[in-house]
């Protein structure tokens, strides 16, 4: 004889988990008034100076010696240039007035000086203007919010018998909270606001919304089969239960890939990977939290909240009986 299932009692939580989606959201955004963000060049605007060189240099000692010389916060990153074949650092500050020829020259004396015998040479220096990044950015926003109208829009027609626009709605705002839990490992991990960001929030988009569907088209089905045997929340609470293991075993095989990703970039020390494979596992796992306990229960309360509505019982009460 098998064991019956346990059925979750998800929506009778409800309360727990907006609390805690609550109390981390709020902690993020004291962190960023706090911790402030690291906004990358391309968003902010700067200077790039790339340099050749041979034998190895120490990253944290080119870091020093810019400090040093010009008084500027600066991040440094070792290279290759592929169509030279030439070993490069590359020293990027964030401003919106550039580095004069004066401060680069002083900054080239102080690198060979420092390393005579690793021939360093100035290969290229660019100014990156804010204003790219921030079209860049602002078509990425007009992007997700394109995609999520288009979500509802959709979730309406496909699940217009459990109340599809309602539904559509509360996936959206379970997509916003994996958005911003995204952006909580950013501003405490200390990663760059940069593409990577962008291209994590994209990916989250398309990801956790599979899981939403996946319930919400287990609560249709549930609801034809068993009619008005089971209330509202018994209803959500078994299909989610029914579903819950699918979404696990999906997310846990792409965490696993990302996670194998995130050590590899330890092991070699490559941050410009790492900072779009962890935070993509925080938002997948942010995903299955949202999709189960997030968009469900809120859409119950919705409908909850409609049936107990005066206006909505008096106009069912104006349809039945055909009187104003």
């Amino acid at each position: 004889m098998n064991k019956e299932k346990k059925i979750l009692d998800v929506v009778g939580h409800r309360k727990v988990f907006y609390t805690i989606s609550c109390v981390l959201i709020a902690l993020f955004i004291v962190l960023t008034f706090v911790l402030k963000l690291n906004v990358a060049i391309e968003f902010k605007g700067g200077t790039i100076l790339s340099y050749t060189y041979t034998g190895d240099i120490n990253t944290d000692d080119v870091q020093k010696i810019v400090t040093d010389t010009l008084n500027l916060n600066s991040t440094v990153t070792k290279g290759e240039d592929t169509s030279s074949s030439k070993t490069t650092v590359k020293i990027q500050f964030a401003s919106t007035e550039g580095i004069s020829d004066e401060k680069q020259n002083a900054l080239k004396d102080a690198l060979v000086e420092n390393f005579p015998d690793n021939e360093i040479e100035l290969y290229e220096s660019n100014d990156v203007s804010a204003s790219n990044g921030m079209d860049f950015f602002l078509k990425c926003l007009v992007a997700c919010a394109f995609a999520a109208v288009v979500m509802i829009i959709y979730i309406g027609f496909r699940f217009k018998k459990i109340g599809g626009i309602s539904a559509g709605v509360f996936s959206v705002v379970a997509l916003i909270h994996d958005m911003c839990m995204v952006y909580g490992c950013f501003v405490i991990c200390r990663f760059d606001i940069n593409a990577n960001f962008m291209a994590v929030m994209l990916t989250i988009l398309g990801y956790s919304i599979n899981a939403t569907i996946i319930i919400y088209d287990r609560i249709r089905e549930n609801q034809r089969l068993m009619g008005s045997k089971l209330e509202l929340e018994e209803l959500v609470n078994l299909s989610i239960t029914q579903t819950l293991g699918r979404s696990i075993h999906t997310t846990v095989t792409t965490v696993a890939a990302m996670a194998t990703v995130c050590i590899v970039c330890l092991i070699y020390g490559v941050s410009s990977i790492m900072s779009f494979s962890f935070p993509l596992i925080i938002g997948m796992l942010s995903g299955v939290y949202s999709s189960n306990c997030i968009a469900p229960t809120l859409w119950v309360m919705w409908r909850k909240h409609k049936a107990a509505n005066p206006k909505s019982k008096k106009s069912k009460e104006v349809k039945r009986t055909g009187r104003r």
